[in-house]
């Protein structure tokens, strides 16, 4: 029995030995591997992960993440020990999510590119795979944002398994046009198209909504880059508002003369307190001018926004950019064909178009259009609105005609990022078309008749058979004397 319980003893103590040796055996490749998912819907970042603490994972009773053993993980350089100093004591002094993104700030110098963990893309996230316990930084991969996009703040993570959502966010800029029918004398509020005549001065009104992150930046800049086509002349007059007050003096505003373009800049809105979300906007008209180009293409008047778009201290001077909004100012063309009564074309008419103002008077459109040789007449640069056409010069040998009364009306889209001109109506002798932008009319003139004047033909005739009458009594007179026995 002695033999047996000894030999027990040293079975249980050899397989105890190997239970321990095999245990210690265990490969690296199979300890616990942990992943990071980022939700963002915006598609092309390259997101990577550093690890900055390497460490034992646990959940202790409350639930919480710990990390033991804490060392400097593969992440950074070996710089950032002697910066920091020992890695379990560096990690004690993260105690809220304020530390951390300070941290996470001053590791940007120490980070090892050549250990980050890159990202994959699915639908709508992003996922880090293969990492060790730990404490991680999460970024965006250097000069990857262009376009449209935004940076995202550094993220700081424990790992086992974990989701992010990142901190970043881009802002968005319209822009609108008010539009005056003159006759009417109303006034629409803010939509996506327009129509004038030319020599009006156009209002327009851009508006940027900021960033959901200007927070997290030092300073935020944004430049407006306003393009007007050629047809439309800046007035010199733009205002910014924040919040109801004027903050033009916070912003450089060029204008472009050679180009026809409008710069509205300010280095960092956060002076003048913007911050998440703020609405900026700026108003400023321009007058359409005599290039102001007729019918469906119209004037278009585009903006787009610059803006800071890197909260991260080495983004200072990385920037995105919006997409192109745009409103179009839509103008026509009045012609009148003269011919006379057979359709034959007339030459030598003058007409005065006049348009009906919001005070019921007819007003001169410039001074009256005629020419010796011309048969057709042109008003370009018209608007909606009611109009009198009159025949202020007329040929010869031919009658003036009647004023003709008439009123344009036109449609285009109000909201759309592209508008079009849908119709264009006009009533009277005139027809309109929306597909040239024109409203046309022929005209004809009538020969007057050629009456008698009183006193003239007919009178002429009496005193000529009164003449022959009184010369044919008097040669019988004579005759009688002659001969005085015949009867």
């Amino acid at each position: 029995m002695k033999r047996f319980l000894s030999m027990i003893m040293v079975l249980t103590m050899i397989f105890a030995l190997g239970m321990t040796a095999h245990a210690a055996d265990v490969p690296a490749a199979q300890a616990p591997k942990f992943s990071i998912t980022i939700n963002n819907s915006q598609s092309g970042h390259t997101y990577e992960a550093y690890q900055i603490f390497a460490a034992t994972l646990f959940v202790n009773p409350e639930g919480n993440k710990v990390l033991s053993d804490i060392k400097w993980g593969t992440g950074v350089t070996e710089g950032a020990a002697t910066k920091f100093g020992a890695a379990a004591e560096k990690a004690k002094t993260l105690s809220n999510p304020n530390d951390a993104r300070a941290f996470a700030n001053e590791l940007e110098a120490y980070l090892n590119a050549a250990n980050a963990k890159s990202s994959v893309e699915g639908a709508g996230k992003y996922t880090i795979s293969d990492l060790e316990a730990g404490y991680y930084l999460i970024k965006d991969k250097d000069s990857s944002v262009s376009g449209h996009d935004s940076y995202t703040s550094y993220i700081m993570e424990v790992v086992g398994d974990v989701t992010a959502t990142p901190k970043s966010g881009v802002p968005q800029v319209e822009k609108k046009v008010k539009d005056t029918n003159d006759t009417t004398g109303e006034t629409t509020g803010w939509q996506d198209s327009a129509d004038y005549d030319i020599g009006d001065n156009v209002p327009f009104q851009l508006t940027a909504t900021l960033a959901s992150n200007v927070s997290s930046y030092n300073a935020y800049k944004i430049v407006f880059h306003d393009t007007l086509s050629a047809g439309l002349t800046y007035n010199n007059d733009a205002k910014v508002m924040f919040n109801g007050t004027d903050v033009t003096a916070n912003f450089q505003i060029h204008y472009d003369n050679a180009k026809n373009t409008l710069t509205i800049s300010c280095d960092n809105v956060k002076a003048f307190n913007a911050t998440n979300d703020s609405v900026i906007t700026v108003e400023y008209t321009a007058k359409l001018n005599e290039n102001a180009v007729v019918g469906p293409t119209g004037n278009p008047n585009e903006v787009h926004l610059e803006y800071s778009n890197n909260p991260n201290p080495s983004g200072a001077g990385d920037v995105g950019k919006t997409p192109v909004d745009k409103v179009i100012v839509f103008t026509f063309e009045a012609v009148v064909n003269k011919t006379n009564e057979k359709g034959e074309a007339l030459e030598g008419a003058g007409f005065t178009l006049y348009k009906k103002d919001k005070n019921g008077d007819f007003k001169p459109v410039g001074e009256e259009v005629k020419g010796d040789k011309m048969t057709t007449f042109t008003w370009k640069g018209l608007d909606d609105g009611e109009y009198m056409l009159k025949e202020t010069t007329t040929p010869n040998g031919y009658n003036t005609m009647e004023p003709i009364t008439f009123t344009i009306t036109a449609e285009h889209d109000v909201t759309s990022a592209d508008p079009h001109l849908t119709a264009l109506n006009v009533d009277k002798v005139f027809q309109g078309d929306s597909n040239t932008g024109k409203v046309e009319a022929t005209v004809e003139n009538h020969p007057g008749l050629v009456l008698p004047s009183t006193g003239g033909m007919g009178t002429t005739m009496f005193y000529a058979v009164g003449g022959i009458l009184i010369l044919a009594a008097g040669a019988m007179l004579l005759l009688k004397k002659r001969n005085p026995g015949k009867a």
